[in-house]
């Protein structure tokens, strides 16, 4: 029987091992869908560990299988994503990007890191536990479509069918040596927005001879508040924001036409349809009673993410075992987004939270920041417990 001290023991036996390799990975980042040097180097490392059934998926993903005994009893999947962002880093370490401009900024290098350790972990252990494990490394989960929804579509919970599913992400509120589960709905829908409200340009000092699209622009952002503040149930946690305005004029000239972008999250499905609607009707209301005419596109991305509960609630039980009561928090809804989601609506999933701020060590940066980093001692806590989590799920 596998214990808890056992997998610890492995855990800080391959602790130097990973670091190395998360910090490879940060210092050659990818972005979304250009992954083609990660997936190499994560294929090299999987057969290093001795993993031959190795297979591309989604053109830059890598799906693995570890069999132990009497593998048809039960396959569940283990998910790391691999991207990286577009942000110039502004740390100063060994690690440091040498590819200007982009970053591991979300922790994806440690995502990766965590489930080839795993992996380690898993495949020494392959004769002392029931079941199947699959090793997800996904593509692309920065940018839409999103890569779980690609790997879905070309068959990733299939041959063999997925029972379950768990994920992990770094999360730098949390001090390291913590980890968060959260069960039932926890993060948000995410839907882009893309407005250009044309009008007719003019001299700034004869604005009734223009049709002026910056004030159509600032009523419209205002107006818009209100699908969330008057239309939304006030239950549902929703959230409207802009965060691009291009308007291309002068200090003496009102412009042709003015861009908004913006990003629209929820919790509710029905919901979430009932806003894109409203959403449109009131904007084309606002821009053409002001005498402009709109363009209106919705890019529907991930799907809320909502946690099984018993999956969840095993895992969480897990982390208490490995780490102590102390150590495993309740986490918050959170509006932020995540592809995983995809995974969530498809199989029981869970999606959990490892600590990795140190205050001492001036770690607290938040993701998507140009001076992000980890705690990397979060490293062994995170391959170690994602192991343990993996057996008792198999075992459940």
């Amino acid at each position: 029987m596998i214990t808890v001290e056992q997998i610890k023991q492995l855990a800080s036996s391959q602790f130097n091992r990973i670091r190395l390799i998360r910090q490879h990975l940060h210092k050659n980042p990818e972005l979304s869908f250009k992954e083609y040097q990660t997936q190499a180097y994560v294929i090299d490392r999987l057969q290093e560990i001795g993993i031959t059934q190795i297979t591309k998926l989604a053109d830059t993903g890598v799906v693995a299988i570890i069999e132990g005994i009497n593998p048809e009893k039960k396959t569940i999947a283990l998910r790391a994503d691999m991207d990286a962002l577009p942000i110039v880093e502004q740390n100063k370490t060994s690690y440091t990007s040498i590819h200007p401009g982009v970053m591991h900024a979300c922790g994806h290098d440690v995502h990766t890191a965590n489930l080839l350790g795993t992996a380690c972990i898993l495949f020494e252990l392959k004769g002392e536990f029931e079941g199947r494990i699959k090793l997800v490394f996904q593509p692309g989960e920065e940018k839409l479509p999103g890569g779980a929804s690609i790997m879905i579509k070309e068959g990733v919970l299939e041959n063999p069918q997925v029972n379950s599913m768990i994920g992990l992400h770094v999360m730098p509120l949390l001090p390291v040596g913590t980890v968060g589960f959260r069960k039932g709905l926890y993060m948000a829908s995410t839907d882009e927005l893309y407005i250009t409200i044309k009008g007719k340009g003019g001299h700034g000092a004869m604005p009734h001879l223009n049709v002026d699209p910056v004030l159509i622009a600032a009523h419209l952002i205002t107006g818009l508040q209100q699908i969330v503040s008057r239309n939304a149930n006030p239950i549902v946690p929703s959230v409207l924001s802009f965060g691009k305005v291009i308007a291309n004029g002068a200090t003496n000239v009102i412009p042709e036409q003015v861009q908004l972008e913006g990003t629209f999250r929820t919790l509710d499905e029905p919901w979430r349809a009932k806003a894109h609607e409203n959403m449109i009707k009131l904007a084309t209301a606002i821009v053409e009673g002001m005498g402009g005419t709109i363009e209106f596109e919705i890019r529907k991305g991930y799907p809320f993410l909502y946690n099984n509960e018993h999956v969840t609630m095993h895992a969480q039980q897990a982390a208490k075992e490995y780490l102590g009561d102390d150590k495993v928090v309740d986490l918050d809804i959170w509006m932020a987004a995540e592809d995983f989601a995809f995974y969530s609506q498809q199989v029981p999933a869970t999606f959990y939270r490892l600590g990795t701020r140190n205050e001492s060590k001036g770690i607290v940066s938040s993701v998507h920041t140009p001076t992000f980093d980890i705690d990397e001692d979060a490293l062994e806590i995170g391959i170690g417990l994602t192991s343990w989590i993996a057996i008792q799920e198999l075992q459940r």
